[in-house]
């Protein structure tokens, strides 16, 4: 039981709490409580807690396991125990989780997915290249101009990622997208 103890107290001692602008793709393979209050933009892949403050403002995909949001964040979102949003969050992008929490006062624009399977949740992780599509592709399959994609995704009523400066997306959403005719 004593090791158990320590690997416990091992993990609540780690606790990182950041109050600055991140670009990039960060992942934590161990267990960490994190706690977001600046800019991040890019991918965010972590274990254990997650917490977006009030102050935040995220544009990125997040992976985690336990997150909570009380800022804005604009991209997916898997959650892979639960997902909490309290006010004043602001959640622009599609979401998976087993568990949802949305408090008064909090906003949530996009899907939600709260029943998945392990399979989906590893092809979400290893989100295979040849279902991502760049801009210019995505304007190509929906046969419109480029200028009218950012326009969907700016609005949110289309989800990409922004990743270096460019948009990626992910092909079996737009699928999804198109077949719920959203369109116009």
């Amino acid at each position: 039981m004593i090791g158990k103890k320590n690997r416990k107290n091992e993990f609540e001692d780690k606790i990182l709490d950041v109050d600055a602008s991140i670009q990039g793709n960060v992942v934590f393979k161990d267990p960490v409580n994190l706690k977001i209050n600046g800019k991040f933009e890019g991918n965010l892949t972590t274990r254990g807690n997650l917490t977006i403050g009030e102050n935040a403002e995220i544009d990125a995909d997040i992976i985690g396991e336990n997150i909570t949001i009380s800022g804005k964040v604009c991209g997916d979102i898997i959650a892979e125990r639960s997902l909490r949003l309290f006010a004043p969050a602001k959640v622009i992008g599609n979401i998976r989780t087993p568990s949802l929490v949305v408090n008064e006062g909090a906003l949530l624009q996009g899907d939600c997915q709260m029943i998945f399977e392990e399979a989906e949740l590893l092809r979400i992780k290893t989100m295979d290249k040849k279902n991502t599509m760049t801009l210019d592709e995505v304007a190509r399959y929906l046969e419109v101009d480029s200028s009218r994609v950012t326009e969907w995704v700016s609005s949110g009523r289309l989800a990409g990622k922004k990743d270096n400066n460019s948009w990626r997306f992910d092909k079996t959403i737009v699928d999804d997208w198109i077949k719920s005719e959203k369109i116009r």
